[in-house]
């Protein structure tokens, strides 16, 4: 753990990644992941006790372990959550992501109802946005939100929604029709079981978590459920996104280190040509560049957070580090694959968990596609805007 000793951490950052390696070294080694559903139940319930969930709600009246969000605190979490349990980092990146919303633009009513029941994991917070037509896309999305006298009315779907049939709560956003595409789009936090919302279809994918399409029918919902101002719903996604962002790479870095962590030790048990496969050159090479891609996602990864936590806009950062982050970590966990042989696809290794487990951060919270997109504009825009103060007035 030497990077900690990097100078973007503070020594309450140390401390937090000593602690949490323990309590993860003791509480994460043997879960249950027979009965996702019950296993994520159970995992924010632990979250909530050992008081790692305070991290991911901002405010100390409603029960934030500081007043803004730490990004390096979120990423050091995840990170290491993630190297020990893939579903225990989803458990807490989700109630993170799903009430960051009500963090960021909630009214005191709103905290006061959801943040503390979330940072003691005593509710499960979702996100949906991701709609069957909208997903990279999001100023596409079609969910209508129609007013009726003081509430307002939902129709439509939203698809690919972590937590979905799990969620005590979720936050939706749907067009209200203020302005075409992205302003017009706004933001409400939905109770399960509200009527009219149907959260009971649900999808299976390569690493299972409790996931679910939601279908709304005339699903009446009071004034109060309105998150935010009418018609900003986007701009409120994108900053819930902007914190959680650089903490997918993060947890990226968390399955890398765990591969690099089990090739190690393969290459210096398995016996090969007399010898070990630790003195096989072509080993040694591919550990080389596993580490290589470890040290430089890190690099970005808390590059990213760092600077975010000093206030400055990261959108160009944030974007390289989920970009390399999650691409290294596939590579990496390939290379792993590779050090093992046949263990490394057998059903149920730490080998092929971590294959699947890896595959959907290169989509999720932007697609690897998308970063490219957005770091591109952002290195064009800079360019622009120094080329702007060169001219000559």
């Amino acid at each position: 753990m030497d990077y900690l000793d990097w100078p973007f951490f503070e020594p309450s950052h140390r401390d937090l990644a000593r602690q949490v390696r323990r309590w993860a070294g003791r509480e994460l080694m043997h879960a249950d992941h027979h009965d996702p559903d019950a296993a994520c139940r159970t995992l924010v319930r632990a979250l909530g006790d050992g008081g790692w969930l305070r991290y991911a709600v901002g405010g100390t009246a409603h029960g934030g372990i500081n007043e803004q969000i730490d990004t390096r605190a979120i990423c050091l979490l995840r990170e290491t959550l993630a190297e020990f349990d893939g579903l225990a980092d989803f458990a807490f990146a989700m109630q993170g992501l799903g009430s960051g919303a009500i963090t960021l633009d909630g009214t005191p009513e709103q905290k006061a109802a959801y943040l503390p029941a979330v940072a003691a994991g005593e509710k499960i917070a979702a996100f949906a946005l991701t709609e069957p037509e909208a997903g990279s896309d999001v100023a596409a999305l079609t969910l209508r939100a129609e007013r009726d006298g003081e509430g307002f009315v939902l129709n439509g779907q939203k698809t690919w929604i972590s937590n979905g049939g799990i969620a005590d709560f979720y936050v939706v956003f749907a067009r209200t029709g203020e302005a075409p595409g992205a302003r017009g789009i706004s933001a409400f936090v939905v109770d399960a079981g509200t009527p009219g919302m149907d959260d009971s279809e649900r999808l299976e994918v390569t690493a299972p978590h409790p996931l679910a399409t939601l279908t709304f029918r005339d699903c009446r919902l009071p004034a109060g459920a309105l998150l935010g101002a009418s018609g900003q719903g986007f701009k409120l996604a994108m900053r819930t996104l902007d914190i959680f962002r650089t903490s997918v790479a993060a947890a990226a870095l968390g399955f890398a280190r765990r591969a690099l962590r089990e090739g190690v030790t393969r290459t210096l048990n398995r016996p090969m040509f007399g010898s070990t496969l630790a003195d096989q050159p072509l080993a040694q090479a591919t550990l080389a560049d596993m580490a290589t891609r470890v040290d430089r996602s890190a690099l970005l990864t808390y590059r990213a957070a760092w600077q975010r936590d000093q206030g400055e806009r990261v959108t160009r950062e944030a974007a390289m580090a989920k970009l390399t982050a999650t691409e290294d970590a596939q590579q990496v966990i390939d290379m792993a694959v590779q050090l093992h042989g046949a263990a490394g696809v057998q059903s149920g290794g730490i080998i092929e968990r971590l294959y699947r487990e890896i595959r959907p951060l290169r989509i999720y919270e932007g697609a690897t596609e998308v970063q490219r997109l957005i770091i591109g504009r952002e290195v064009l825009k800079a360019a622009q805007e120094a080329q702007t103060q060169e001219a000559p007035a």
